[in-house]
């Protein structure tokens, strides 16, 4: 009798243990599941806000057709981020882009319809709105391929106030952390920067009125310190040389000559440095 009590126990207690429905709840059980952050997972261990949150580094020698991502500048706040497995991804897409490719996935926000569409190629597989519906804040944890995409709410300051209506899209791929803040209109808060964790690359909106100001924009690249800052969303004339000057000569600025950016862990900038793509609008209007 003894050793029949001992197995029912055992069996229950197994039952307990895989069935998510037992003492784990469904979305503890899908959190499991996830992929996790690499990025969020390295700049949780740094204490100290002293320190780069931009470490990056292989264990293994880097071999370039594994780990190189290529990032190209497709207009506005669009650039089309390019993975070793040869997954596509489109920034702020609006429906259009130089290059004649259909993305894998495309991330979008809503402050103007230069940022979204309501009418996606229904070839692109996963389309992330950057707001949720009916109030609630959209929350984007998803594996494309070799790329995990998750994005980070922030206020939308457009036709009035709108808590959440705006999104930071994170995308990590090949060990790689690249940031794009959207349509961002306000400081961000410790909060938010836990949240993204490191960035490598950050795309910024300088256009220094429409989103945020230069000295916003400065206040989040210096926080971030990211290796790789890739300008966007310039809707002025002479917006982005401000912005340049605006950082001054601790950014060193490379303006590169082919619309083709190719990064890895072992080629990213030791300092921060400004990186500009042609077409980006350099010293006059970016439609």
């Amino acid at each position: 009798m003894m050793r029949l009590v001992t197995l029912t126990v055992c069996i229950c207690s197994s039952l307990l243990f895989v069935s998510p429905s037992w003492g784990q709840s469904q979305n503890e059980a899908e959190e499991t599941a996830r992929k996790p952050s690499t990025c969020l997972a390295i700049a949780r261990q740094l204490d100290s806000p002293d320190v780069p949150v931009r470490f990056a580094s292989l264990s293994e020698p880097v071999q370039a057709s594994n780990y190189d991502v290529t990032i190209s500048f497709q207009g506005h706040s669009t650039y089309l981020i390019r993975s070793p497995e040869g997954v596509n991804v489109a920034t702020d897409f609006a429906g259009w882009m130089t290059d004649p490719v259909v993305p894998n996935a495309v991330t979008m926000n809503q402050a103007h319809s230069s940022h979204y569409t309501n009418n996606p190629d229904p070839k692109i597989s996963h389309v992330l709105r950057g707001w949720g519906e009916n109030g609630a804040a959209a929350e984007h944890h998803v594996t494309v391929g070799d790329v995990l995409i998750r994005n980070v709410t922030t206020d939308l300051h457009r036709f009035g106030f709108v808590p959440d209506g705006n999104s930071i899209f994170i995308f990590e791929t090949a060990g790689l952390c690249i940031g794009h803040l959207g349509h961002l209109h306000h400081k961000l808060a410790d909060d938010h920067y836990t949240k993204i964790g490191r960035l490598d690359v950050v795309m910024v909106p300088v256009d220094g009125g429409l989103t945020m100001t230069h000295v916003s924009a400065k206040e989040i690249i210096q926080r971030l310190r990211s290796s790789v800052i890739l300008p966007m969303h310039v809707r002025a004339y002479g917006a982005l040389p401000r912005f340049l000057q605006y950082l001054g000569s601790d950014y060193p600025v490379e303006r590169l000559s082919k619309n083709r950016l190719v990064l890895n862990l072992r080629n990213l900038p030791k300092r921060p440095t400004v990186m500009l793509l042609p077409g980006v609008g350099f010293g006059g209007y970016e439609p």
